[in-house]
């Protein structure tokens, strides 16, 4: 399993940014600019919670299991590659929609007097807040479901598959 590359995360938010941006000034000019939601950053910000909460626990037993403390639970290389696999997925997908929020964003910078604006500009980048909290989350899930021999190659390591 290939690890998240931050490369590849920054360049899905750019063209994102980018192509959001161009859309949100030609979709001005033809009509009214579609409304950011409220629910975009607290959806965001329940994922990185899921993905954060799942790293804690898998982190827990599995230094429960290596100290071979009595009654711990292992963890299942299925399900922590699941886990990995769903962080992965997460990350991308939340870097593909801080993208599209953020080029919103920079659009309604240039209105900001206007309050309903304001509020719009601001939901967009509470947005792009979450979804950097997710892409943190997703690394640190995947950091701790790395193999311990993984560390020891050359930054080419492969969670738990």
């Amino acid at each position: 399993m290939r690890e998240l590359r931050i490369r590849t995360l920054a360049a899905v938010f750019v063209v994102a940014g980018v192509l959001s941006w161009a859309a949100a000034r030609l979709w001005n000019a033809v009509g009214t600019l579609p409304r950011v939601p409220l629910a975009a950053p607290i959806v965001l910000a329940l994922i990185a919670v899921v993905l954060l909460a799942t790293a804690l626990s898998l982190r827990a037993r599995l230094k429960a299991q290596r100290e071979r403390r009595p009654g711990a639970k292992g963890v299942d290389p299925l399900m922590a590659a699941r886990a990995v696999v769903f962080g992965q997925a997460s990350a991308l997908v939340a870097a593909l929609v801080a993208g599209m929020y953020g080029g919103a964003g920079v659009f309604l910078l240039e209105s900001l007097d206007i309050p309903a604006i304001r509020d719009q500009a601001i939901y967009a980048g509470f947005s792009v807040l979450a979804g950097i909290a997710v892409i943190a989350s997703a690394f640190f899930l995947e950091r701790v479901c790395r193999l311990p021999e993984d560390d020891e190659h050359d930054g080419n390591a492969t969670p738990v598959a």
